[in-house]
């Protein structure tokens, strides 16, 4: 492990922070001003957490905007690298909590810059160029230990491969998925007519999966580093343009300052900057290499914790969140729930009508917010003084395929408790391939 803390320049560092601090701003202040802060806290009557974490709720009134409002004045702090340390501990406990405190933008990029934000409190990302010590607040530095680039490798390169192999499933083999999802798009302006051809989506199917599991190998690669960020600058410019999808391609463009020779880095971007020729390793710390491994085994078990669990996650869900299982599925679904009031003895058909859009959305395909919902029928009724089963009459679509019964009608989910670690057999089987 003597390799892990080998000193090296510290350039691609310096520059990863401020773009990192600016995608922290963005992210914040953009939640803001596009509304989204309005439909994903402000609008909906009740949210849902993360199972066991129902306590964590959401602020009232205008509290998520003036939180939003501090979040991206942190990421300024990080950008500038001013009282760093303090911005970017901030600002991953402030993120976290908007990450679990509700479920309906439910993203791999959010997710992402959790784990980012918290590798970067330990980094050394605020030794040169940064306020911190323009105002002397710490002593400048040409270097970091090489562990600080390898975690950020290794979790990109997470992020790539286990995206990259739950791809490789007959509806992404077979083009259906990406014809599905490209059809919605038919109508973006002069490539949209190609979007419904099969050489098209096809291409766009194998593009994928291809680029995902070969890009790091690419960058690794002194021969082939170049054409790899020339291929990464393409696929992830085509992802924002058409899908959309936030400043993850833009997070992920960065990393590419990781695999290129730190000297040209520091040539190009800091030019003013001494560069740091590396030197014998340093001391080795079993601390920090004790806890690389836990946090090593940790994003390994997460993606691969699907794989242990009984049913189809593409079905079931279970085993989805948190495992680099990006754009890979679309569902659509029809829920009501049938109510059996044991204290009046009456049966009634309850449609979730409070809910906003999106949130029916996941009541109609996401086995976890049927329970949640189920349990939050329960809590509404008890304050009644009413006894009640709650029981779902759920069907759901998978990648445009018939409707299937989703879940077990005869199960009482308002009495039934969820499993973490295992599958729900209250969750239908899938036979679709």
């Amino acid at each position: 492990m003597d390799f892990l803390f080998k000193k090296i320049d510290n350039s691609p560092l310096v520059i990863f922070r401020i773009i990192f601090g600016f995608v922290l701003t963005a992210e914040a202040w953009g939640s803001i001003f596009t509304g989204w802060i309005e439909r994903t806290y402000i609008e909906p009557t009740i949210h849902f957490s993360y199972i066991g974490l129902e306590w964590m709720q959401p602020l009232d009134g205008l509290g998520m905007y003036y939180l939003y409002g501090l979040m991206g004045l942190l990421g300024l702090g990080v950008l500038l690298g001013y009282f760093y340390k303090l911005s970017i501990i901030t600002y991953t406990i402030l993120w976290t909590y908007c990450y679990l405190c509700h479920k309906i933008s439910y993203n791999n990029h959010y997710y992402l810059m959790i784990l980012l934000c918290f590798i970067m409190i330990f980094l050394p990302a605020n030794r040169y160029a940064s306020l911190d010590v323009k105002t002397k607040r710490i002593p400048i530095q040409f270097y970091m230990p090489y562990w600080c680039k390898f975690v950020l490798i290794f979790q990109i390169s997470c992020v790539y491969f286990f995206g990259g192999i739950a791809k490789i499933y007959p509806d992404w083999l077979d083009g259906t998925f990406t014809k599905i999802v490209l059809k919605g798009e038919a109508s973006f302006p002069f490539i949209g007519q190609f979007f419904t051809q099969e050489w098209f989506y096809m291409a766009i199917a194998y593009g994928g999966l291809l680029f995902d599991l070969l890009i790091i190998p690419l960058l690794m690669c002194i021969k082939t580093r170049v054409f790899g960020f020339v291929i990464s600058l393409f696929f992830h410019s085509f992802n924002s343009i058409v899908f959309q999808v936030g400043v993850f391609p833009y997070l992920s463009l960065s990393f590419a300052l990781f695999f290129f020779d730190a000297k040209k880095i520091q040539k190009i971007f800091l030019p003013r900057k001494e560069y740091f020729n590396t030197q014998a390793s340093g001391f080795v710390n079993k601390r920090i290499t004790g806890l690389l491994l836990l946090y090593i085994m940790l994003q390994l078990f997460l993606p691969l914790r699907q794989y242990f669990i009984e049913g189809n996650t593409f079905w079931t869900e279970e085993g989805h969140k948190m495992s680099w299982r990006m754009m890979l599925r679309t569902a659509r679904g029809n829920t009501r729930f049938r109510i059996e009031d044991v204290t009046n003895n009456k049966t009634y058909i309850h449609h979730p009508k409070i809910l906003s859009q999106k949130q029916k959305h996941l009541v109609n395909t996401q086995p976890d917010v049927i329970w949640q919902y189920a349990q939050y029928l329960k809590q509404e009724e008890a304050k009644k003084g009413h006894e009640i089963k709650v029981f779902c009459i759920s069907k759901k679509s998978l990648n445009g395929r018939p409707s299937k019964t989703f879940i077990d009608p005869k199960v009482d989910l308002a009495n039934t408790s969820w499993n973490y670690f295992k599958h729900n057999n209250w969750i239908t089987n899938f036979e679709g391939w």
